[in-house]
C-alpha cells in the first residue's frame, strides 16, 4: 500500500509504502542487520523483554540524522539496559559502526539496507527516495506500539521530548 504525500522531503511530496504503525498494535514482523564480530540479525522477538526505543533515521551521514542518533543516544545513556534502544536505516552495518565509533555512540544501529522489511512492513519507506523517513517508535516490553513519529518534514527533528515520556511511562508504569 502506499500513501501520498504522506511526508514531504525539502517541501516535496513523498509517498510512503506500507501501512502505518498504530498505537496499541504488535511491532510487524522484520529483519534488521548489525555488526558485532560479524553479520547478525535483529527482529521483534530479540526486543521483547524491555521497553523499546526505535529511532529511524534515512542516512546517518546527513546532519539532522547525526543530531537525532546522538541526541538519543544522550537521552538513553542514563537509562542503560532497561531499556533496548537502537537507530534504524539504510546504511550498511559497516557504515553505521564507523559514524558510531566517530560519534561516540553506543545505541546500537542495525540496518535495513537487504530488503527493506522494517521499512515497508511499519510503513515508513520512501517510494520515491528508497530511503527510510524520520520516525520515532516506542514499544513496551511486550513488542506493543505505544508511541509512534512519523516526522511532517524529513529534514526536521523528531519530538525528542514525547518519545522520552513514552519510554520513561513504559519503565514506571
Amino acid at each position: 500500500m502506499k500513501r501520498e504525500a504522506a511526508v514531504t522531503f525539502k517541501g516535496a511530496p513523498m509517498t510512503l509504502v506500507g501501512n502505518p504503525l498504530e498505537i496499541g498494535s504488535k511491532i510487524p514482523e522484520f529483519t534488521l542487520h548489525y555488526y558485532e564480530g560479524g553479520l547478525k540479525t535483529l527482529s521483534p522477538a530479540d526486543l521483547l523483554g524491555k521497553p523499546t526505543l526505535i529511532s529511524v533515521v534515512p542516512s546517518l551521514d546527513t546532519g539532522v540524522c547525526a543530531i537525532q542518533t546522538k541526541h538519543f543516544n544522550t537521552d538513553v545513556a542514563a537509562l542503560g539496559d532497561q531499556i533496548n534502544a537502537v537507530t534504524v536505516s539504510l546504511d550498511l552495518p559497516f557504515a553505521q559502526g564507523r559514524f558510531c565509533s566517530e560519534n561516540g555512540v553506543s545505541m546500537r544501529t542495525a540496518s535495513d539496507y537487504q530488503n527493506r522489511s522494517f521499512g515497508e512492513a511499519c510503513g515508513m519507506l520512501i517510494d520515491e527516495l528508497k530511503l527510510l523517513t524520520r520516525a520515532v517508535v516506542v514499544l513496551d516490553a511486550n513488542g506493543q506500539v505505544v508511541y509512534t513519529e512519523v516526522v511532517p518534514e524529513v529534514t526536521s527533528e523528531p519530538n525528542y521530548a514525547a518519545a522520552l515520556e513514552a519510554i520513561n511511562s513504559c519503565l514506571n508504569g
